[in-house]
């Protein structure tokens, strides 16, 4: 391995190492594990100290972990509800809020006020899911109404946003680039069918991995990996987005286990949240230009106000018709709750910023302002919705977190 290289990954493990340690230590986990990376990707950029880069072998490392970021996020996703009737009104508030990013992108960029107005629209529409999940479950709402309406939106606002990027950025054109993604499909569905046949059938080679899920083999985990890579490798070869494929293997890894498995959601998460996530957030932190974020306050507020207005207000107004664990509908209370989680976005803020400063269409100023608008809603909105929730006796008579 290269000194550089060696380097650089040294900085980078020690600034994820560092930041569960922080998070732990302050009061009710005030500030999201993923900010302190984000922070310390900072620190250690090139904007900073200096002190690590980004080369091929860590840029293949950070691939790998927004992969298991969207393997995660799209293995939480219960398919009957994405399919009923929340999943259809998250879809609907989608395509609600893309009409308005549109709206307001276009008049701004007419005034000359914003360029790039495709990928900033995109981003405007986006749920950070793979984020949030950690945080709904370190909160108890991953089962909750609240927590079920909130992956419904964030589902959504991850896969709509992405297909976006694929038809809207794609090099190819829109038409090229829907036949690419019915193809990619038509792939997800035969991989998806495969599995679901031989679990069917009890065959000896299932017999071979589960004996060999417990052992040194770890056979479970293999396959999880060939099918991350291997629909990873798919979407590069049909020039889509990895977020596609990770997804689409995320779905995949559901169907195959519809009853879920937490010995190897176990594994996953220890493989997924003690290496490879923490290598994506820090890294992406790494490509935040501190000097172009302070030098435009009123942009990075502009951004963040856009945010509230074109994710939030829609889902604020959708969530009015879901229904808490009385059956009656959510309060005021609750859609606030649903509206602030759904309105944290970065990953894919990130990721439509990179293509678009890939494809120069964006440049590396405007991108860091909305990734930094992006690490702010992480920071403080699932903190303003935590506030919002009521409070148990546990709650009050113990100040100190779990």
């Amino acid at each position: 391995m290269d000194a550089a290289v060696a380097t650089s990954l040294f900085w980078i493990t020690v600034a994820a190492a560092i930041a569960p340690l922080v998070a732990g230590s302050l009061r009710h986990k005030l500030i999201p594990e993923v900010v302190l990376l984000l922070v310390g990707g900072i620190i250690i950029g090139p904007y900073a100290l200096d002190l690590a880069n980004v080369d091929s072998e860590i840029e293949l490392l950070r691939e790998l972990g927004l992969g298991m970021l969207f393997l995660l996020a799209g293995y939480e996703i219960d398919k009957d509800e994405l399919t009923g009737r929340g999943g259809r009104r998250a879809l609907v508030t989608w395509l609600v809020c893309l009409a308005l990013a549109f709206a307001v992108v276009a008049a701004l960029g007419a005034a000359g006020v914003v360029h790039s107005e495709i990928a900033v629209a995109i981003a405007l529409t986006s749920t950070a899911l793979g984020t949030l999940l950690p945080i709904l479950k370190d909160r108890g709402l991953l089962g909750a109404p609240v927590g079920r309406a909130v992956l419904n939106h964030g589902a959504i606002g991850e896969l709509g946003p992405v297909l976006a990027m694929a038809v809207l950025l794609g090099a190819r054109g829109a038409v090229a680039s829907l036949i690419v993604l019915a193809l990619f499909a038509a792939v997800a569905v035969v991989v998806a069918i495969l599995p679901a046949r031989i679990l069917r059938e009890g065959t000896a080679l299932l017999e071979v991995v589960r004996r060999g899920s417990d052992t040194t083999a770890q056979t479970t985990v293999r396959l999880v990996m060939l099918l991350v890579v291997a629909l990873i490798a798919v979407t590069a070869v049909f020039d889509l987005d990895i977020i596609l494929g990770a997804f689409a293997a995320g779905f995949i890894l559901r169907r195959t286990l519809p009853e879920g498995d937490e010995l190897l959601e176990g594994k996953l998460e220890g493989l997924a949240f003690g290496l490879l996530i923490p290598i994506f957030f820090v890294t992406s932190g790494m490509a935040i230009d501190v000097s172009a974020v302070a030098g435009e306050p009123l942009v990075l507020l502009a951004f963040l106000a856009l945010l509230v207005v074109v994710r939030g207000v829609p889902v604020f107004v959708a969530s009015r018709y879901d229904r808490g664990p009385a059956g009656a509908n959510f309060d005021t209370r609750e859609q606030l709750q649903v509206a602030l989680y759904s309105t944290t976005g970065l990953p894919l803020i990130v990721a439509v910023t990179g293509v678009a400063v890939s494809a120069g269409q964006m440049s590396n100023a405007t991108a860091s302002i909305l990734v930094a608008a992006g690490a702010i809603t992480v920071l403080v909105l699932p903190l303003l919705a935590s506030a919002l929730a009521p409070k148990t006796p546990s709650d009050r008579c113990d100040p100190l977190p779990a």
